[in-house]
C-alpha cells in the first residue's frame, strides 16, 4: 500500500509479487484441501508439509494458512452453500477437485477479512479448474460461483 500524499488517503497498489504469492497460495491450498478431503490427513500436518515443499514469501504463507484454516473451519457452511447453488449435484458426489475449488472460492468471497474482489476470486477459481479439473470444471465452477455472488454476500 502507498499513501496518496495529495489526498491523505491510503490507496491500494496491486503489487505484482503479492498477486503471484496469492496465486501460488491458492494453488497450494487447493492441493492441501484435496489431500485433507481425499485421504483425511490432519490439516495442520498437511499445511506444514505443503509449506516445506512450496516455499513462498511471508504474505503467501500467511494467506495460504488463512485459506486452508478458513475452509476447514467453515466446511459445513461452505458445503451448504455449494448445495444451495448447485442443487442438482450432491456435494459428496462432486469431483473432489471441483468441490474444493468451490469451497476455497466461497470462503474467500464470504470471509469478513477477505480483501480480494469477488470477480478476481472467481477468475482465480476458474483458472484452478482449468489447470486441475476436468473438461467441464471451469464452466461448472464459474456458474456456481456466479450464482452465489449474485444471490448472497454471507460472511464467515
Amino acid at each position: 500500500m502507498t499513501l496518496d500524499s495529495e489526498h491523505g488517503q491510503e490507496q491500494r497498489q496491486p503489487d505484482h509479487q503479492v498477486i503471484k504469492e496469492r496465486q501460488q497460495a491458492r494453488m497450494v491450498a487447493l492441493q492441501a484441501l484435496y489431500e485433507v478431503d481425499c485421504v483425511q490427513h490432519q490439516p495442520g500436518r498437511v499445511v506444514d508439509e505443503r509449506l516445506a515443499d512450496n516455499p513462498m514469501g511471508t504474505h503467501g504463507a500467511t494467506f495460504f494458512r488463512w485459506l486452508v484454516s478458513g475452509v476447514v473451519r467453515n466446511r459445513a457452511e461452505l458445503d451448504r452453500l455449494i448445495q444451495q447453488f448447485a442443487p442438482e449435484w450432491p456435494v459428496d458426489q462432486l469431483a473432489i477437485i471441483d468441490r474444493n475449488i468451490l469451497r476455497l472460492a466461497l470462503f474467500e468471497i464470504g470471509a469478513k477479512d477477505g480483501d480480494a474482489p469477488p470477480k478476481v476470486v472467481i477468475n482465480e477459481a476458474v483458472e484452478l479448474a482449468k489447470t486441475f479439473g476436468g473438461d467441464s470444471s471451469p464452466r461448472f465452477v464459474n456458474g456456481v460461483l456466479g450464482s452465489a455472488l449474485t444471490a448472497t454476500h454471507e460472511a464467515f
